[in-house]
């Protein structure tokens, strides 16, 4: 299958570096098999800081799950140097924000949720834990004396 991009596309105000944060940050998908086309029904998510050994002592992957309809290994990985920040310069345009690489597992649905950070684009304040469930979220910078946010999230999976 190779490398998939995640590409998100939000409008943002008076925000940059809007990103994710932390080793445990949750990347919500659903998954499709390679094999069957199976897709998963429920969120699942990849964190960095998991990791689990592929069959034959072929190192690891970030998730390795077997398929409920075909019982096929596949797994999926998030390529840590490939996540990006989504920058005020970015905004109302696609960009790539981390790729997976993916052995038989491909990603077609992505829910943004908890864990985003981001800082004021004058000020530097930081906002942490955004959380971009509802697509919109916003805030009040006090050192500008400005409101903040984020709107209009929406994401697309490209190959790499």
């Amino acid at each position: 299958m190779g490398r998939i991009g995640l590409q998100l596309r939000a409008t943002l105000e008076n925000i940059t570096r809007l990103r994710a944060e932390g080793e445990d940050f949750r990347w919500y998908l659903k998954l499709k098999c390679g094999n069957c086309g199976e897709v998963s029904e429920k969120w699942q998510y990849l964190r960095l800081m998991d990791s689990a050994p592929l069959k034959g002592g072929r190192g690891s992957a970030t998730m390795v799950q077997k398929c409920k309809l075909c019982s096929r290994e596949n797994s999926i990985d998030i390529l840590s140097q490939t996540i990006k920040p989504y920058n005020a310069e970015d905004s109302e345009k696609f960009k790539t924000i981390v790729e997976f690489e993916c052995r038989g597992l491909e990603p077609v649905d992505f829910q943004p949720q908890a864990g985003f950070a981001a800082e004021g684009a004058e000020s530097g304040t930081p906002f942490n834990d955004i959380n971009l469930l509802e697509k919109d979220w916003n805030d009040y910078d006090e050192k500008t004396k400005e409101s903040v946010g984020i709107y209009e999230v929406t994401h697309k999976f490209v190959k790499c």
